[in-house]
């Protein structure tokens, strides 16, 4: 595959970091746009295997890092959920101004609930896939619910994630009700697939299969047997990749 840098702003004008990757021959069958996982990186070994696995099949892939991760400017601390999703809408204006508009929106982990929430504000988006997502965005504020005294009197607390420490901001203590995220997936409009690992211990698999059932069709859901939530395995990631190729060509424009 061909990879190319490309820098676009967020909605507060700061820079954000990106990758294009592209088919080694022709022009691709569509255009991905890839949201990564909490406090993760476009870069993160998962996502670069599932690219892979896309620019193969001939689709190009835009992974990006979201603000005040990896690349991109901002403070991370700074952002939460509602940002996420402004993110993925202005990588999608960005590649629809550049005549690349996103057919399809993958989202990982909280990426994932970020695609879904985004997808209605992307007129191009004809499906949606998710990976490991949990139904609720509020699932982060519960996994910081002992964090929550010390976030609202500093404003941001450091905290391990994945061998790393980074600092997380109050914005990530909002909660949305259950019934408004059913309301919010009944409503998509977009092909659905749900990719879940029975496994996965950050997410557990009942948040994908509330996914699903929330959803119309046409929805699918994919166990992927054996993974972890990260997709540490290269050959879960690959598989996951080859998945989503044969899936969504189903639904996009330009077959």
């Amino acid at each position: 595959m061909q990879v190319q840098s490309l820098i676009f702003p967020n909605r507060e004008g700061r820079k954000l970091s990106a990758r294009l990757d592209t088919p080694s021959e022709g022009p691709p069958r569509a255009v991905v746009l890839f949201a990564h996982c909490f406090t993760c990186s476009k870069n993160l070994s998962a996502v670069v295997h599932i690219s892979r696995a896309l620019t193969d099949a001939g689709y190009a892939l835009f992974r990006f890092d979201f603000t005040g991760l990896g690349e991109s400017e901002g403070d991370f601390a700074e952002t939460g959920f509602v940002s996420h999703v402004d993110d993925v809408v202005a990588a999608a204006s960005f590649l629809t101004e550049r005549g690349m508009a996103p057919a399809v929106l993958v989202g990982h982990s909280l990426g994932g609930a970020a695609v879904l929430q985004a997808a209605p504000a992307v007129a191009s988006c004809r499906a949606v896939a998710v990976i490991g997502a949990p139904f609720n965005p509020g699932h982060v504020a519960r996994l910081l619910r002992p964090f929550r005294d010390s976030l609202q009197r500093e404003g941001a607390v450091a905290i391990h994630l994945g061998g790393k420490t980074v600092r997380v901001g109050r914005g990530f203590l909002e909660e949305t009700p259950d019934d408004e995220v059913r309301q919010r997936l009944a409503a998509l409009n977009r092909a659905l697939l749900v990719l879940h690992a029975p496994e996965d211990t950050v997410v557990p698999v009942e948040n994908g299969e509330r996914l699903f059932h929330a959803a119309r069709h046409p929805k699918s859901f994919i166990a992927v047997n054996g993974a972890d939530h990260l997709l540490s395995d290269k050959r879960d990631a690959r598989y996951v990749g080859e998945v989503l190729a044969a899936w969504a060509g189903r639904f996009i424009l330009n077959e």
